[in-house]
């Protein structure tokens, strides 16, 4: 019988080759820092990290599999999402379910559960649909290393190649770039 727990440092040893393991599928779009990994295993048994849980998922005693969880506010929704940032766990044994099962009884009020999936994994996409997921027609984009890594140089106040400035116009097409304009001034 499988037993879905809070994650804790006595857990690493076990829970980390998974995420080495994950972190080498097609799961995974693009290569991660090791140190990143341990970092996030820390914060994701961290009390005072509240925005990462971690989860452990056991068959008699031993670990067989680990999801991340964190949450945000959705104003699409008007109200907290839960999402999975890391699942990891055998197919075929009826684990996902029930890891789902056991965030639906934790996370009763979230009004949107969201996860991510690569096309190259066709069997959790099969399972997301079964269980009532859809496919988000919005494109993510990141911004590596947060506002570190953020091009104020590239930012004006006017228009450039015909597209219209602000949040309200078009921002994508042939040559357009997006311009910012902080609240209260141009």
């Amino acid at each position: 019988m499988l037993n879905i727990r809070l994650m804790t440092g006595a857990d690493q040893d076990a829970v980390m080759p998974m995420v080495e393991d994950f972190y080498h599928s097609p799961a995974v779009e693009h290569p991660v820092d090791p140190a990143v990994l341990e970092r996030t295993f820390q914060d994701a048994i961290d009390a005072n990290e509240p925005l990462l849980t971690g989860l452990v998922l056991e068959e008699e005693g031993k670990a067989v599999g680990y999801a991340y969880l964190t949450e945000c506010y959705s104003g699409e929704v008007g109200g907290r999402c839960v999402f999975f940032e890391e699942m990891y766990f055998q197919r075929g044994k009826g684990y996902g379910t029930q890891v789902f099962r056991w965030v639906k009884e934790h996370y009763p009020h979230h009004r949107r559960v969201r996860l991510e999936v690569t096309d190259s994994n066709p069997g959790a996409i099969r399972l997301y649909e079964k269980l009532g997921f859809r496919f988000l027609e919005y494109r993510q984009m990141v911004l590596e290393g947060g506002f570190a890594g953020f091009q104020t140089d590239k930012l004006s106040g006017g228009r450039e190649d015909g597209c219209e400035s602000g949040m309200s116009g078009p921002v994508d097409g042939p040559g357009c770039t997006l311009h910012l304009h902080p609240v209260g001034g141009a």
